[in-house]
């Protein structure tokens, strides 16, 4: 089950970049955090109101967007 719906967007919150449910946490953060070593539970316990689905959806974000076709011209 996707946990997409948790990924806000708004221009008037993080200059309209992927967020955590209209909070001022950007999916960048979170991804950050993870790639730099920090557990789940590290950043669960530093931003007490995030939830462990958040995470579950930056990191569905993220692989979304990866998954997109290159075009080549021939």
């Amino acid at each position: 089950m996707t946990k997409l719906n948790r990924i806000t967007t708004d221009p008037k919150i993080c200059g309209g970049r992927p967020c955590i449910r209209n909070m001022r946490i950007r999916v960048k953060d979170v991804l950050d955090m993870l790639a730099s070593g920090a557990s789940k539970e590290e950043i669960l316990e530093d931003y007490p109101y995030l939830e462990a689905d958040d995470i579950k959806a930056s990191l569905e974000y993220a692989a979304h967007q990866m998954d997109h076709p290159i075009l080549s011209v021939a």
